[in-house]
């Protein structure tokens, strides 16, 4: 008997180990509140209704694991840079200084490619628009693409942050200088429509309705990963892109605020930041010729004020197929509008 249990130990101890469960690594460019998954945008719904967890769901060697990052796109970066992540939703400054770096990145869809920006004042600030705000003191979160569009926003109205007293402040601390009034205005995104609800500030003036003004967010594969698992990027921008098309459906306009007012951003903001815009505009997946000339854009802008070391080229840093294959396979041609490099639909 023994001889038996020994011989049965020496052929167990001989076949392969179960291999380890795959866990994809998810990042978001923002903290979510109390461990939670909310946050706003395109991310936010595929993270709190866990897209990504259902398209893989049956498969017991893969897992998803999300992380949050409080500091933003610069924390983004390290983590892909340490091999820490495999998939990233960000912002357009941090990954094109990721780019300047090195990092091997590829975006693979956007999520809100045309994001608005606004210029928030106190309600008594004098402060009409961007050409009054020479010698103000501003926040700004630099590093950020909130950063980047506010940059080419203040280039268009003839300054530059140098012209300013610029306060390098993240969005929380931001909100709490503008209410206290220790700043006189912010740069920001649709956050601090939250004081202008409240009224403890006003909108001096948006970017709404230009394309290339607002900051630009996407997802983006780690090169390394996207070369081993071709098959779950496939995967992953498919769970993405269902969760584009619920929430671009305007019919579920009430239910995507709701779900973003988890993040603890009041509804009424939601709905005030995309008043006069369809759902589908704001987080259309696309990467079509005006989302690509605005990187090449704002890549010349980053290098031009030194935000990133090197020029930036976005050449080959777009991938589609992905995004292509499974808007074709879902059955979603003609959801979303592709826009040229001018601004205007294809086909018009």
């Amino acid at each position: 008997m023994r001889l038996l249990a020994c011989l049965a130990l020496l052929l167990l101890s001989a076949l392969p180990a179960a291999a380890a469960p795959l866990t994809i690594r998810v990042g978001y460019a923002g903290p979510a509140p109390g461990g939670t998954r909310y946050v706003p945008g395109l991310a936010g719904i595929v993270a709190a209704e866990r897209y990504i967890e259902r398209e893989i769901a049956g498969d017991p060697d893969l897992a998803v694991e999300w992380v949050f990052f409080k500091g933003a796109g610069p924390a983004v970066n390290e983590a892909l840079a340490g091999g820490q992540l495999d998939f990233a939703f960000m912002g357009d400054l941090p990954s094109l200084s990721g780019r300047a770096a090195g990092l091997d990145t590829r975006i693979v869809m956007a999520t809100n490619a045309r994001d608005a920006l606004y210029l928030v004042t106190t309600p008594a600030s004098s402060i009409k628009g961007l050409s009054d705000l020479k010698g103000r003191k501003v926040a700004q979160f630099r590093g950020t693409s909130t950063h980047l569009a506010s940059e080419g926003a203040l280039r268009r109205a003839g300054l530059t942050s140098r012209d300013l007293q610029v306060y390098a402040l993240d969005d929380a601390s931001a909100l709490a200088a503008l209410a206290a009034g220790d700043v006189e205005a912010v740069l920001g995104k649709a956050l601090f429509l939250t004081l202008v609800e409240r009224g403890q500030a006003r909108v001096a003036w948006s970017s709404k309705g230009d394309p290339r003004a607002g900051p630009s967010n996407h997802l983006l594969v780690a090169g390394a990963f996207e070369r081993a698992h071709p098959d779950l990027v496939a995967r992953v921008v498919k769970a993405s892109v269902r969760a584009a098309a619920w929430a671009s459906n305007d019919a579920n306009r009430e239910a995507v605020f709701a779900l973003w007012e988890k993040s603890g951003t009041p509804a009424a903001v939601f709905r005030a930041d995309y008043d006069g815009q369809r759902l589908a505009e704001r987080l259309s997946p696309l990467i079509d010729d005006l989302l690509i000339d605005t990187y090449r854009e704002k890549a010349a802008r980053a290098r031009d004020l030194g935000l990133v070391r090197r020029a930036v080229d976005v050449t080959g840093w777009f991938e589609p197929t992905y995004l292509n294959a499974a808007i074709r396979d879902l059955g979603l041609a003609g959801t979303w509008t592709r826009y040229g490099a001018d601004g205007r639909p294809l086909g018009s």
